[in-house]
């Protein structure tokens, strides 16, 4: 399958897609496993919420997820490849309350019923920046007044600072869009969007961030 981004970094496929669990293992020397992990901690994860991952990989995250959840969560993977929708499939199986679903995250949709939490795992930042705001959007439209919008990726940072043992990597791995990720103002962008009572989290130097947002209600935010 052509990518509909052709510079995106996040549209895996082929070799990388099949073994994307093992390749990131590899890249991170066997640190993603524990800060993953970490990071869904800090979601702060109610029992009863019900949860969309949106480009949800292999599943590692929902299984992550999954496990602060009792029998009235439920988790709803999003995502448009089918290599990863194989390993999602087969990785979860054995979990309750987890569902699939093959959308696209950069066009419109309205799901069955609002959610409690929305997760994006070093996503958003493979769009170019119009597209991103649809994401946005969609994240939006589909989370209860009150919900939580959950996004893990890269900070904002001046990538002439950066320590050269991170800069050289970052360059060379990243994609363009990446670069104009990292330059933006995401809890300005945020809260002209209808987000508000921002907290964050920070790994890696403060290079990498769980940034969190509750959904205002329509109403506030219309007389905001």
């Amino acid at each position: 399958m052509n990518k509909i981004y052709p510079d995106s970094g996040v549209e895996v496929q082929g070799v990388a897609a099949r073994h994307y669990d093992f390749f990131m293992n590899l890249m991170s020397f066997g640190l993603y496993p524990k800060f993953i992990r970490r990071a869904v901690d800090a979601m702060d994860i109610q029992s009863s919420d019900r949860i969309i991952d949106l480009g949800c990989g292999t599943g590692r995250n929902t299984r992550l997820m999954h496990e602060h959840l009792g029998s009235e969560g439920h988790i709803l993977g999003l995502d448009i490849s089918t290599d990863m929708e194989r390993q999602y499939r087969h990785n979860c199986r054995d979990l309750e309350n987890v569902d699939f679903k093959n959308q696209r995250v950069d066009i419109p949709f309205s799901l069955d019923a609002p959610v409690d939490r929305s997760w994006m795992s070093f996503v958003i930042h493979g769009f170019p920046h119009e597209v991103r705001l649809q994401v946005i959007q969609n994240l939006y439209d589909n989370l209860k007044p009150g919900g939580t919008l959950c996004i893990l990726d890269f900070a904002e940072f001046d990538l002439a600072k950066m320590p050269a043992y991170y800069r050289i990597p970052f360059k060379a791995v990243e994609c363009p869009y990446a670069f104009d990720f990292i330059a933006r103002d995401w809890k300005a962008i945020l809260g002209d969007r209808g987000f508000s009572d921002f907290e964050e989290v920070f790994w890696f130097k403060n290079y990498v961030r769980l940034l969190k947002a509750k959904k205002v209600a329509p109403a506030a935010h219309d007389a905001a």
